[in-house]
């Protein structure tokens, strides 16, 4: 599949839940096109009837193509590079917009579009993610595993529907910003989709991940020996971001841990931005939502297995950590 570009395009990822206000922010950056330009558009739709390309121009200087049936992000990828590819060659645009499906997870086609083969032909921009803001006090629809995809994705998030947010919405944005704090710099609000085209046009900054086995699993190996590569719980990662340091763990379900030495644990670190944990306890299932000014927690729902998050801005002993979280466990070993 060979595609001809003389230079990479400026593509924009418009990601976000269904209904958000992705299509809306769409026709107002569109707006913002020079005469002199050529400007493309690949949209995805889930089922097999389009309706929103015929909600944006599709005059000269503009190329609007949709791909329908299923998710350009987690189905084949096969269709998607077919279209981008002929998007691309056809239509040889100067800026490029995709917007996925509301029900996409946008880092399998961020990840995509970052390979060794795409990299000459788009120069990937920020990633924006659209949340509708008056439906933020919707405790349901915020814990969705797909949507804290979509935002943890971002590095742009637009906030639609600002004017009928609610006092409870406001309170649910400000949690927001701290919880992603590592991950999101730029935080829009809008109505109408009344953003421009610079406010979105950073260019796109990958999360460094390391994702290794638990410290007392690389402890068995000798130091010119060769990690195995992660394929299953229980393991540990370290991400940079925006300036943080992020560490995690995620253990099996089936473990089981003494609540109180949780709490213990996570009362006596230090030097933290931010902590999150979902761990199975003696308790009962408990959901740990730290920051600086309050330390919550509280029964939650089963999950589908123990873990926890640790927010910094600088490297910690977790290995430290990771022993005292482990001799805390009490099931069976």
């Amino acid at each position: 599949m060979k595609v001809l570009a003389t230079q990479s395009v400026p593509t924009h990822i418009i990601t976000g839940f269904l209904g958000a206000g992705k299509t809306t922010l769409l026709q107002q950056l569109l707006k913002f096109k020079p005469k002199n330009e050529r400007w493309a558009v690949l949209m995805n739709e889930f089922g097999q009837i389009g309706v929103d390309q015929q909600l944006l121009p599709n005059n000269d200087g503009y190329e609007i193509k949709e791909l329908l049936g299923g998710c350009l992000c987690c189905t084949s990828q096969l269709p998607m590079q077919i279209a981008l590819s002929r998007l691309l060659q056809e239509s040889h645009p100067d800026r490029l917009f995709i917007e996925p499906t509301g029900l996409g997870h946008p880092a399998q086609l961020v990840e995509q579009l970052t390979e060794p083969h795409w990299q000459h032909l788009v120069a990937m921009r920020s990633v924006v993610t659209v949340i509708d803001g008056s439906r933020l006090h919707d405790s349901d629809w915020m814990r969705q595993s797909l949507y804290q995809d979509q935002l943890k994705a971002a590095q742009v998030v637009v906030v639609s529907h600002a004017s009928d947010m609610n006092d409870m919405d406001r309170k649910e944005l400000a949690d927001l910003k701290q919880q992603y704090l590592a991950y999101i710099p730029h935080w829009l609000e809008a109505d109408q989709g009344n953003i421009r085209l610079e406010q979105i046009d950073y260019p796109y900054v990958g999360i460094q991940r390391s994702m290794q086995p638990l410290f007392k699993v690389q402890r068995q190996f000798k130091a010119d020996e060769e990690m195995p590569a992660v394929k299953q719980l229980p393991y540990h990662y370290v991400e940079q971001a925006q300036g943080y340091i992020v560490a995690g763990w995620k253990l099996p379900k089936r473990w089981q841990f003494d609540f109180y030495e949780l709490l213990d644990i996570l009362c006596e670190l230090k030097h933290w931005v931010r902590i999150k944990g979902i761990f199975n306890t003696n308790q009962g299932w408990m959901t740990f939502n730290f920051n600086p000014d309050q330390f919550n927690y509280k029964s939650g729902e089963e999950n589908i297995d123990n873990r926890i998050e640790v927010i910094t801005q600088q490297n910690q002993d977790w290995e430290h950590l990771e022993q005292s979280i482990l001799k805390a466990r009490i099931d069976d070993q």
